[in-house]
């Protein structure tokens, strides 16, 4: 991080409020796993070179009005508590519906039909991963324990504990799916029940039973999302009156009907087609599409996409215990730690970007990678692409061994790096599932760091100075 050791988070949050144009611009104030995320009345008001260059910011990302000011793991949260100290409650009340009505304007000018409908699925789902991160772990744990044999009146508990989220995650998604699209969240869940109900067993839909669970996510999703549209449709019919029984009434029975005769079949042959697909890309082309998707999975998460595969992952989960796409893409995190160490190597003389390095290097070899992105790759050019060709051929270490039947998955997401060992599942004995991955990460860390080394000088460009 680019920061004056006597900087403390309480002058680093005084030194950006002047530069988003002071605390009565500000309407909102979060924050991440690294950002610190500031809704502005008045995003021309942003002294954005002046935010860039400031000790302690790692980069800034504009998302139609969200300032988003890169800051780091940790530092952030403290960051942010010191920004709502100083931002004032009143002239936040003030200005938030204004506000709302400027980022809104401003997402309908800057982002296409594609990128909102990718935003506000992921929305749905990133507020579930940590309960999926638990649980994975702790069914983890269990395993390792049946496998040793050690304390086995525990694992009992451990796999209910472990495994009951994941029999309901249809529940909470209709639940999120109605709240993000402007629905009622329990009529949402409602409708999402229906998919796990045991009793679906007994309905007979395009000649065959159903089966509890049949749709996964993928149905629970859609389900939600049609009962919202029918709860928006009686809204605007049923009378006052009659509301308040009729509208949950129509909007359950509506939805539900569809979701068991028409929605739980057709995401159910989705589901079971993204199983059978990720299968056979891996098992016949293993080797190019680890490369592909370990390759491209840095400018997806530089664009903010990256969590659109959350649904897919999920669905792998749901289906198969893990999901085998996400060791490969978190080979682009390898790629990047790769390439920050061989800029360390070569600017042996430049304090500002080796502290940035050091401050971010742990960060990122625990799989969180937009410190060492905004704060080193990016603005430097040419170690991003060199990052992308580290995690490209880490992917395809792992991928090749995919071809071989030795298939490697995590069973939740969000981590990934080293902190996606305790999260390791696949149809090989835990260690050399473990050794897969870890090769593979290996492979990226080297790779990038001599793909950056052999093309990346002293005298290339670097941030702050003119090329």
């Amino acid at each position: 991080m680019r920061n004056d050791p006597a900087r403390t988070p309480a002058s680093t949050a005084a030194a950006i409020l002047p530069l988003v144009g002071g605390p009565a611009n500000v309407i909102s104030v979060a924050h991440c796993v690294t950002r610190l995320r500031l809704g502005l009345a008045d995003p021309a008001a942003v002294d954005e070179e002046a935010l860039r260059a400031l000790p302690g910011v790692l980069g800034v990302v504009v998302d139609g009005g969200s300032y988003q000011v890169v800051l780091g793991p940790g530092v952030v949260a403290e960051v942010t508590a010191e920004v709502e100290g100083l931002v004032a409650p009143a002239a936040a009340d003030r200005l938030a519906a204004r506000g709302a009505e400027l980022r809104a304007a401003q997402r309908q000018r800057n982002a296409t039909g594609l990128k909102t409908a990718l935003r506000r699925v992921a929305n749905v789902f990133v507020p579930l991963i940590p309960a999926l991160i638990g649980c994975g772990i702790l069914a983890g744990v269990g395993g390792l324990l049946v496998n040793a044999g050690w304390l086995p009146g525990l694992t009992p508990a451990l796999a209910a504990i472990a495994s009951a989220f994941m029999a309901l995650i249809a529940v909470f998604v209709g639940y999120r799916t109605a709240k993000e699209f402007g629905g009622t969240p329990v009529l949402g869940g409602a409708v999402a029940a229906v998919i796990v109900y045991p009793g679906v067993e007994k309905v007979t839909a395009f000649g065959v039973h159903l089966a509890p669970g049949q749709g996964g996510v993928l149905g629970a999703l859609a389900a939600a999302l049609l009962a919202t549209y029918v709860e928006r449709w009686c809204r605007g019919r049923v009378p006052g009156a009659l509301d308040v029984l009729l509208t949950p009434t129509v909007t359950v029975l509506v939805a539900g009907l569809v979701t068991l005769y028409g929605l739980m079949y057709t995401a159910g042959a989705v589901s079971s087609a993204i199983g059978t697909g990720a299968d056979w890309l891996l098992r016949t082309t293993g080797a190019f599409a680890g490369l592909v998707l370990g390759g491209l999975f840095l400018p997806l998460v530089m664009l903010g996409l990256h969590q659109a595969l959350i649904p897919i992952h999920t669905t792998l989960i749901q289906q198969q215990g893990y999901t085998v796409l996400l060791p490969l893409l978190a080979m682009a995190g390898a790629g990047q730690v790769g390439a920050a160490m061989a800029v360390y190597v070569r600017l042996r003389h430049d304090t500002s970007i080796r502290t940035t390095i050091r401050s971010a290097l742990p960060a990122g070899l625990l799989g969180v990678g937009e410190p060492l992105i905004y704060g080193v790759s990016l603005p430097l050019g040419r170690p991003f692409l060199t990052a992308c060709a580290g995690g490209a051929a880490g992917g395809a270490f792992v991928g090749f061994f995919a071809m071989l039947g030795d298939k490697v998955g995590a069973t939740a997401i969000g981590p990934s790096g080293w902190a996606l060992f305790p999260l390791l599942a696949g149809n090989r004995s835990p260690a050399l599932t473990a050794a897969i991955y870890g090769g593979g990460l290996l492979t990226g860390y080297a790779v990038g760091f001599l793909a950056t080394y052999a093309v990346f000088r002293p005298g290339s460009p670097r941030p702050g100075r003119s090329t």
